[in-house]
């Protein structure tokens, strides 16, 4: 099932925070994106709602499996876009930048398409150095 850009950004941002600290809350993600507390709070209702995200008592935020994945998929893609465009020489603050737009547009097949062809190229360059 496809959902919303915006959806991704959060399910992918509460990953990143997850890795950072043991606890994620609204207002976590509200400051790591620069969002309203409000939004962040819809947001949130809505992530639950669909199943993508559980909150405890304490108002800590976590990934269900559902939510797990699509995070999971999307920083897979912004990581190995943002490394490629940088190695392609593009600056590091725009090869992140335009990662972080690809991300959510990208079909499965090109992506999977793009990392098969660098890793072919990479293993060929590889060889021939030895």
């Amino acid at each position: 099932m496809k959902i919303q850009e915006s959806a991704e950004m959060y399910l992918e941002t509460i990953l990143i925070l997850s890795k950072r600290n043991n606890q994620v809350r609204s207002i976590d993600i509200a400051n790591e994106l620069g969002y309203t507390k409000p939004s962040v709070s819809v947001a949130m209702k809505n992530l639950r709602e669909n199943g993508y995200v559980e909150m405890d008592s304490n108002l800590h935020i976590t990934l269900t499996e559902k939510g797990r994945k699509i995070a999971e998929t999307m920083y897979e893609r912004h990581t190995f876009l943002s490394e490629w465009l940088s190695h392609l020489g593009v600056d590091e603050k725009v090869a992140t930048e335009d990662a972080c737009r690809i991300e959510h547009v990208i079909s499965t097949e090109s992506f999977e398409a793009i990392k098969n062809h660098i890793r072919i190229k990479t293993l060929t360059k590889n060889k021939k150095i030895k």
